[in-house]
């Protein structure tokens, strides 16, 4: 009965390919004469950037709390867009939700508003609190952000997990994948 380490995830990161799970997605184009926003600074009349950069994979060390092991960690995401209306930034797990070790997993947390977890759940937050969000296999909103970002607009993304004893020792992981895209009012 070792300490328990898990692993979560090898983050993928995707602007161009998640588009085609949505319906047809225009070009970001910057706002026509007199539609921007007062002194953005930002491309007139030509397409607008947009990209993610990842802080690296999280890693969550267990420890002991009560009868149980919880663990907790973090990344920050940070979002680049000339976009001067902003974005929208999304967080899902397309092949599968629960954290797996061979044949062991750990499901992700049922909660659909922040909530403490379960045992033997894990889940995902944007406050650093103990409250969790289960994540799903489809795109959910993890922020709008309104404006442009040209210098980089940071989301701090928690997670956490909750297992008892029976669970067996190893690297548990899980893919996550975050899109940003461009809002086009």
């Amino acid at each position: 009965m070792g300490r328990l380490y898990d692993r979560l995830f090898r983050p993928l990161l995707v602007l161009c390919g998640v588009f085609a799970l949505f319906s047809a997605v225009p070009s970001a184009y910057a706002s026509p004469f007199g539609q921007g926003v007062f002194g953005a600074d930002v491309p007139f009349g030509s397409l607008t950037s947009l990209t993610i950069a990842l802080g690296g994979d999280v890693t969550l060390s267990l420890t002991p709390s009560g009868s149980d092991f919880i663990g907790q960690g973090s990344h920050t995401l940070t979002v680049t867009s000339t976009d001067v209306v902003g974005y929208n930034l999304y967080i899902y797990s397309p092949s599968g939700t629960g954290m797996t070790n061979g044949t062991d997993t750990i499901p992700a947390s049922g909660n659909s508003s922040p909530a403490p977890l379960s045992t033997n759940t894990w889940g995902y937050n944007t406050d650093a609190s103990t409250n969790y969000v289960g994540i799903t296999g489809t795109p959910a909103l993890l922020k709008n952000a309104l404006g442009p970002y040209k210098l980089g607009d940071d989301t701090t993304v928690t997670y956490g997990v909750k297992t008892d004893i029976t669970k067996s020792n190893g690297d548990y992981t899980v893919s996550v994948v975050y899109t940003a895209v461009a809002l086009n009012y």
